[in-house]
């Protein structure tokens, strides 16, 4: 069994995974292979790990890995034999930040990252300070909101509260992590946001919602509690102003600036996404890379 395949079975034995999701992958995005944020984009493709920035063309790295991830000023690859790496502009530069991972999530201020024996760490940035938080099998670095979920399935989130970024009506930040939902299979965040995936494969938002990446609830301000979105989905994604779900059958669905608040099918035969300010990545059953800016057609940027 491969190394990486030997991390995923140690942080989820004896938990059984719902019908028809996606394992609780650590990413920014609904899969390890996809990551933006703001106008930054990585992607694992047919194995090669690539990275550019906007609409520019996909830049093939010297770096091999099984997830990618960024963060404000810098990039991470997680290797086959759980070294999580960072670099800001120069992959040959990229410096050893914690060994010993499984999944990780990465975003502006800092990484959260699971190891094999599911022990979650947070380390801020490329500095290798790396602190204790909890146990975890998922998690997700917002805008100075960050999240884990128990093997229970229960929410924890901790920091700016001030967009409703709790889901339990709270706007006052708090220095330490607080349950806020349960019940919980994926986790993702962005600007003054986030949304849930349900065991039950319910989508659910809340938090900062001008162009309604969290759905109806509060739309044109923000939603301060936890609102149902969409059912009938195995992964999610989110980006700065907008927000994706993959159905059960591959389909793709997106809502938020964009495209309103309902949402609505994108394309077919999709098996992750990633979203940041400008741009949606996708991956697609033949193994393609996909591109786009929120509204547009979708175009692709590599073949497998």
């Amino acid at each position: 069994m491969p190394m990486a395949a030997r991390f995923i079975s140690k942080i989820f034995f004896g938990i059984v995974l719902p019908a028809g999701l996606a394992a609780p992958v650590l990413a920014d995005s609904s899969s390890p292979l996809l990551a933006a944020y703001y106008d930054r984009q990585m992607a694992i493709v047919g194995g090669a790990v690539y990275s550019w920035s906007g609409n520019d063309a996909p830049k093939r790295l010297s770096l091999m890995g099984v997830q990618v991830g960024v963060g404000r000023d810098t990039r991470y690859v997680l290797t086959a034999q759980g070294v999580l790496l960072g670099f800001r502009d120069d992959p040959e530069r990229a410096v050893t930040l914690i060994t010993g991972v499984a999944r990780f999530a990465a975003g502006r201020t800092g990484i959260l990252a699971i190891g094999v024996n599911g022990t979650l760490w947070w380390l801020s940035g490329l500095s290798g300070d790396k602190r204790k938080i909890a146990n975890a099998t998922a998690a997700a670095v917002g805008d100075g909101t960050n999240y884990y979920i128990t093997e229970a399935g229960a929410l924890f989130v901790k920091g700016r509260a001030h967009r409703g970024q709790y889901g339990d009506g709270k706007l006052t930040a708090t220095d330490r992590f607080v349950r806020t939902a349960s019940d919980v299979w994926q986790i993702r965040a962005h600007t003054g946001h986030s949304i849930l995936l349900k065991k039950n494969g319910v989508v659910m938002g809340t938090g900062g919602n001008i162009y309604g990446p969290v759905g109806r609830h509060g739309l044109g301000d923000k939603a301060v509690r936890w609102s149902r979105i969409l059912s009938g989905v195995r992964a999610i994604a989110t980006g700065s102003s907008h927000s994706l779900a993959i159905r059960h059958d591959g389909t793709l669905m997106a809502w938020g600036r964009g495209y309103g608040p309902e949402p609505v099918a994108v394309m077919a035969g999709v098996t992750a996404v990633a979203a940041g300010s400008s741009m949606t990545i996708a991956l697609k059953r033949n193994g393609s890379l996909w591109q786009w800016a929120p509204g547009e057609t979708p175009r692709q940027v590599l073949a497998k």
